[in-house]
């Protein structure tokens, strides 16, 4: 059975699911406690929808190293 492909969130979808502030958001990149987002375009960025659900499963415990990135 295939998967379906990974999504991109962008920014305000992010916020709306995970209900952190912007610069919450940016100090849990900063400490390797959120996933990183992935650059899309030069002036574009978003964040793998399964790391973003794999963050609400624990988001006390997740650290970006239990989760390197995909290909």
């Amino acid at each position: 059975m295939m998967t379906p492909p990974d999504r991109f969130l962008r920014l305000g979808d992010v916020l709306d699911r995970t209900g952190l502030s912007r610069a919450t958001l940016y100090r849990k990149i900063q400490s390797g406690t959120f996933p990183r987002q992935v650059r899309l375009a030069e002036r574009c960025c978003g964040w793998r929808e399964s790391a973003v659900t794999e963050w609400m499963r624990n988001p006390i415990f997740y650290s970006v190293e239990d989760f390197p990135p995909k290909a």
